[in-house]
């Protein structure tokens, strides 16, 4: 009789528990993308060498981004006007640049997030705590993807992982991304050095 109501108060008591957190659904991330117009975030990057650099982030839908370094990088990322450019401030000169459409950042930078386009998901899978999903350019898919991980209740996404393509990944985990009023001059290309 003692195992019967044991066993009955764990029952109740379990399902008096909050319901866990569950996979996120396309839409919800879709949903929660376009919500964001301009943000910013600490993070850490882990290159496809292994090494680790760290800056801070700054994004501005549609297609702006920008990564500051910290030192000893010296390294500025701009996604601006259709491109991103690669400034190596110990080399002077013209930045590496290549077409925005490109590259999978591509995706989260876009006007409307819609990862429910065909082709556009290639993996959607849930860890009990993330939601994971990697998606790519259906129309580029030789351009690589990006795997986003996002945490639930209230929706955040909490780190990416690109796939350039050629089986080298870089991975950034953001430190808590904040919405915020971003200038554009944030992410002139122009206004680089000066």
């Amino acid at each position: 009789m003692l195992r019967l109501i044991s066993a009955t108060l764990a029952a109740v008591m379990l399902t008096a528990l909050p319901a866990a957190a569950q996979k996120l659904s396309l839409g919800e991330i879709s949903n929660y993308l376009n919500t964001i117009q301009s943000a910013k975030s600490p993070f850490t990057q882990i290159n496809a060498d292994g090494s680790i650099s760290t800056g801070t982030i700054f994004l501005k839908r549609p297609g702006k981004a920008r990564f500051e370094y910290n030192p000893p990088e010296q390294a500025l990322v701009l996604a601006w006007s259709g491109a991103v450019y690669i400034f190596d401030k110990k080399v002077s000169g013209q930045p590496e640049t290549y077409p925005l459409n490109q590259t999978p950042l591509s995706i989260i930078l876009a006007r409307n997030v819609n990862l429910g386009q065909a082709g556009m998901v290639t993996g959607h899978s849930y860890d009990g705590t993330a939601t994971t999903v990697t998606a790519q350019d259906p129309k580029r898919p030789e351009y690589g993807s990006i795997q986003l991980k996002f945490t639930g209740n209230p929706v955040e996404l909490r780190q990416w992982v690109i796939d350039d393509g050629s089986g080298s990944k870089t991975t950034v985990v953001l430190g808590g991304l904040e919405k915020t009023s971003l200038s554009n001059s944030v992410f002139d290309v122009k206004r680089v050095g000066n």
